[in-house]
């Protein structure tokens, strides 16, 4: 039986719209026309500014955009961030026990994801909430949103959300490949990449290049970048980004198995560099935007005092300052100024003491939240160990039984874990260093959704041309 909690969902769950699975077996063409059209309308979402806005909007969270696969003031302002959060609270809740949820059951699975709708939507409804009421789509000019126009973004906001979780649903109940928040983040990194290279007013192709050519301005400025204009050494580190990750995702140590069943049968076990993925990066990267959020609300509040001049607390919590043409906020002290690292190589030689001092905050973090997830996901030695013994497996030359198989486990789990966060951390940070399109975190991203949807194309490939795969495949 479901516990308690989940329980009380029971009923509001026919009032929650819901994505029928599919009756019959969905074909792979079909499964790549509703994969790429959810991908078209996430796209054709994050270029439909929100109705009502007067003037451009306050970039505030841009910490947060790649993450989220958000889009600045558009119908896609909150990207997929109330689903990843509802999602990451309840798993977290369920991981230390702290919610009755077996997801072996069918009953506990249906509770666990009406649970994850209704708090998605709730926390769409905040966060719009807190949006309009934080003053970010306030007039230029001054003042606040008429009462109408502030309902009407709301409105917009709250159908987008719902929106965007109906199509994440469409593709996690079988009738497109992976998750639709996997193909969220992907398509927003690729959009952003390709608009860096190519946008006509400031890409590196088109903008930037062609000022240099008509002699408005220094080639320097095209190879280091300046202000909102990409760079070349950026782009390289990009393709160099993209590479370094991609063998990094292929390391990995191979313990060897055996079945105690069948003699001579030989397995290996494959503990990978990147063994908790992306996921302490984009914990960590969370916890710096939230800092950046919570610092700018108490800086706003206090009646943003230039730095020197405010509450002492406050101050150390972070002070900002407006750029020339009162666009967006910048980190000028605090801890904040720390969490949030420079994103050129000009910035990094003005600035190194922000540089070393975000790198060595985002690796130490990527190290804590390593280990964190390590028990929290069940990724654990003794966690691993339990599941190979109750799968007939034993290491050749110990003793099948789970200490054994767990003395081995942590010998290299462990250790792998915290390098890895280490790897993640520094891949991250310095290639924002070097100005990366579409962000460090994007790339991270990206090249383990590519690497995940390649394996998932290629399975469901061979068991279109050959049937009898599918049951060795699971489908």
């Amino acid at each position: 039986m479901a516990g308690r909690f989940l329980s009380l969902f029971k009923p509001i769950g026919r009032a929650i719209p819901e994505i029928k699975a599919p009756e019959r077996r969905v074909r792979f063409n079909e499964k790549i026309f509703w994969t790429a059209l959810v991908v078209v309308i996430y796209l054709v979402m994050s270029e439909i500014p929100l109705f009502g806005l007067l003037g451009a909007t306050e970039e505030r969270l841009s910490a947060l955009r790649i993450i989220w696969a958000s889009s600045r003031g558009t119908l896609m302002e909150l990207g997929i961030g109330p689903i990843v959060t509802s999602g990451l609270i309840l798993q977290l809740l369920v991981g230390s026990a702290m919610i009755d949820c077996n997801m072996s059951r069918p009953e506990d699975r249906s509770l666990f994801t009406t649970a994850s709708k209704v708090f998605a939507m709730l926390l769409t409804g905040v966060q719009a909430s807190s949006y309009i009421i934080s003053g970010m789509y306030n007039p230029p000019e001054g003042g606040g949103l008429p009462g109408t126009i502030a309902i009407i973004i709301f409105l917009q906001l709250l159908a987008a959300g719902v929106i965007v979780m109906m199509l994440d649903e469409l593709i996690q109940k079988g009738w497109g490949f992976g998750s639709g928040i996997s193909l969220f983040i992907m398509a927003g990194v690729a959009q952003q990449i390709f608009w860096q290279c190519f946008n006509p007013p400031t890409g590196l192709f088109v903008g930037s290049l062609t000022l240099v050519l008509e002699g408005n301005a220094p080639v320097t400025s095209w190879i280091f970048g300046v202000g909102a204009y990409p760079s070349l050494i950026g782009f390289i580190a990009t393709i160099g980004a993209f590479l370094v990750i991609m063998y990094m995702e292929g390391v990995r140590v191979e313990l060897p198995l055996s079945y105690a069943g069948y003699k001579g049968f030989r397995s290996r076990y494959p503990i990978k560099l990147l063994y908790v993925s992306n996921l302490p990066v984009i914990f960590a990267s969370a916890l710096f935007a939230n800092v950046y959020i919570f610092s700018q609300l108490f800086w706003s509040m206090s009646g943003q005092p230039p730095p020197g001049q405010g509450n002492f607390w406050i101050e150390l919590l972070g002070t900002f300052v407006w750029n020339e043409d009162r666009t967006m906020l910048q980190p000028a002290g605090g801890l904040v100024y720390y969490v949030t690292g420079p994103h050129t190589l000009m910035d990094v030689v003005a600035r190194p003491d922000r540089a070393f001092g975000y790198l060595a905050i985002l690796v130490a973090f990527c190290v804590v939240f390593s280990l964190t997830w390590l028990e929290v996901g069940g990724l654990g030695p003794s966690t691993v160990s339990k599941q190979l013994v109750d799968a007939g497996m034993q290491i050749p030359g110990y003793r099948r039984s789970g200490k054994a198989v767990e003395s081995i486990l942590k010998r290299y789990i462990p250790a792998v874990t915290i390098l890895g966060g280490i790897i993640v951390g520094l891949i991250a940070g310095i290639s924002d260093f070097f100005g990366v399109f579409g962000s460090g975190m994007g790339i991270l991203l990206s090249v383990g959704i590519i690497y995940q949807y390649y394996e998932i194309l290629m399975q469901e490939r061979a068991a279109e041309m050959y049937p009898a795969f599918r049951r060795i495949l699971g489908g």
